[in-house]
C-alpha cells in the first residue's frame, strides 16, 4: 500500500497566493468525484467567497499507460488501444494512428476508404458534439436537451454497429483502408440521419439559443482571447470560438478533405456562448461533408491497400489458398516491419488537434509512441478562463472546454 499523508498549506504555496496562505481566501477541493468535471478531474479552488481566485487542474486519477502499452505491441495489434484514449472520438483515435502508421511505412489507401473513412470521422464528430451539448447543457438545468442530444447519438451507435459490429470500439479503419466494405443498408441510413439532423438542430436552439437562463451561464462567462489560447496551445472549437481561423481539415488537408466543400465558424468573443456557436455550426458543416462524400463514394473497388506486405489477405482466399493463410497468419503473429524512422501525423478532432508520434527501430513493434491530445492542451486554459468567476460559473466553463479525462491522463 502506498504512503498516505496529509498535505499542508506550505506544500501548496507555489500554487496559490499569499492570501491563502494567511487564511483571508478559501481552498476547496472541486472533484474528482464529482459529476460536472466531466470524470476524475480534480479542481484545487482558491475562492474568495464566492468568486474564483485561482483554479488549478489536477490530473492523473485515469492513467492508464496506453502509449507504453501500445509499444509492447505490433503495429496491428496496438490499434485496439486507440479506441480507449478519447471514447467519443474513437473513430478519429483509429483514423490518426493509421494515418501515421501509413506515413511510416508509404502504405496506399484506395479512394472508397478515403471516402468512407471521411463519412464516419464526420459523423463521430457529430456524435461528440451532441455529447458535449447533452451533459453541457444537463450541467445547466437543461435536462431535456441531454435526452434529445442522446436520442440522435443512438442513431450513429446504430450506423457504426452495422458498419463494424461494434458500437464504441469499432477499430473499423485499419492501416491501407478499412476493416470490411460497409453493407448496402448503409448508405440509406446515413442519408436519413443526415435528412433528419437539421430539423433536430433547430430544436436544440430553440431550447438553448435565446433561453435568458442559458444566456445568463454562458455570454461573458470563460472568455479567453485568441492570442492567450494560442499561447497556451489551444486548438479546436477553442480555438476558434476566440477568433482564430485553424482547422486541420482546410490548414493541412488529410484523407482527400481539399476536395470538399465546407466552411470553418468562429467567432471572436471566446466565452462559453462562442462555443456553444461554432459546435453547432460545425455539426451544419459536418453534414455537409457527409452528403458531399456520399454523393462521391466510388462505386464498387478495393477498400484496403493490396500491398500485401503490411495487409493481410482478404478472408475469402484463406479458406482456398495456403499461401494466403500462411501469410495471414504470420502478419498477426509476427506483424509486419517498419523501417527505422519517425513520422508526426495530426488530425482535427471534435476537441482539436489530434497528433500521432511513432518512431520505428526496424522491428515488427513501435520503438516509440506519443499522443498529442487536444483535451490535455485545452484544460490547461482553467486558470485562465476561471480567475474572477462566480463558483457556480465552473460547471459551465469546465463544460465548454469538452474535455474527455482518457484523452488527458493516457
Amino acid at each position: 500500500m502506498p504512503d498516505i499523508f496529509e498535505v499542508s498549506i506550505d506544500d501548496l504555496k507555489h500554487l496559490v497566493s499569499e492570501r491563502a496562505v494567511t487564511g483571508e481566501t478559501m481552498l476547496l477541493n472541486m472533484g474528482p468525484q464529482h459529476p460536472s468535471t466531466h470524470g476524475v478531474l480534480r479542481l484545487l479552488l482558491e475562492l474568495d467567497g464566492e468568486i474564483v481566485v485561482n483554479c488549478i487542474p489536477d490530473i492523473g486519477f485515469l492513467h492508464t499507460g496506453i502509449e507504453k502499452n501500445m509499444e509492447a505491441k505490433t503495429y496491428q495489434k496496438a490499434e485496439v488501444m486507440t479506441d480507449r484514449l478519447d471514447y467519443l472520438n474513437t473513430v478519429g483515435n483509429n483514423l490518426a494512428y493509421c494515418l501515421a502508421v501509413e506515413k511510416l511505412v508509404n502504405l496506399d489507401v484506395p479512394p472508397r476508404a478515403q471516402a468512407l473513412r471521411v463519412i464516419l470521422a464526420e459523423l463521430q464528430r457529430i456524435a461528440s458534439h451532441l455529447v458535449w451539448l447533452g451533459t453541457s447543457a444537463l450541467d445547466l438545468a437543461s435536462m431535456s436537451t441531454f435526452l434529445y442530444c442522446f436520442r440522435e447519438r443512438e442513431d450513429f451507435l446504430d450506423i457504426l454497429e452495422l458498419v463494424s459490429g461494434q458500437r464504441m470500439m469499432t477499430t473499423y479503419i485499419r492501416p491501407g483502408g478499412v476493416w470490411r466494405d460497409v453493407p448496402v443498408e448503409f448508405e440509406p441510413a446515413v442519408r436519413a440521419f443526415i435528412k433528419m439532423m437539421p430539423k433536430r438542430l433547430a430544436q436544440y436552439e430553440k431550447l438553448l439559443t435565446r433561453n435568458p437562463l442559458f444566456l445568463d451561464r454562458t455570454l461573458g462567462i470563460g472568455a479567453i482571447s485568441g492570442e492567450a489560447a494560442l499561447n497556451i496551445g489551444m486548438t479546436g472549437p477553442m480555438l476558434r470560438a476566440s477568433g482564430v481561423n485553424w482547422d486541420l481539415r482546410k490548414a493541412r488537408p488529410y484523407s482527400g478533405y481539399e476536395q470538399y466543400d465546407f466552411e470553418v465558424p468562429t467567432r471572436s468573443e471566446g466565452d462559453v456562448y462562442a462555443r456553444f456557436q461554432v459546435r453547432m455550426i460545425e455539426i451544419r458543416e459536418s453534414l455537409k461533408i457527409i452528403e458531399q462524400a456520399l454523393n462521391k463514394l466510388p462505386k464498387g473497388g478495393p477498400i484496403r491497400s493490396q500491398d500485401h506486405k503490411f495487409v493481410p489477405p482478404p478472408r475469402s482466399e484463406i479458406g482456398t489458398s495456403m499461401e494466403a493463410l500462411i501469410h495471414h497468419f504470420k502478419l498477426w503473429t509476427e506483424g509486419f516491419s517498419a523501417p527505422k524512422g519517425f513520422v508526426y501525423n495530426a488530425v482535427e478532432s471534435p476537441r482539436g488537434e489530434l497528433g500521432v508520434y511513432l518512431e520505428s527501430d526496424g522491428g515488427p513493434k513501435p520503438y516509440r509512441v506519443h499522443w498529442r491530445t487536444p483535451s490535455y492542451d485545452n484544460l490547461q486554459a482553467m486558470p485562465l478562463m476561471t480567475k474572477g468567476v462566480y463558483v457556480a460559473d465552473l460547471v459551465a466553463v469546465i463544460g465548454s472546454i469538452d474535455i474527455v479525462l482518457g484523452d488527458v491522463d493516457r
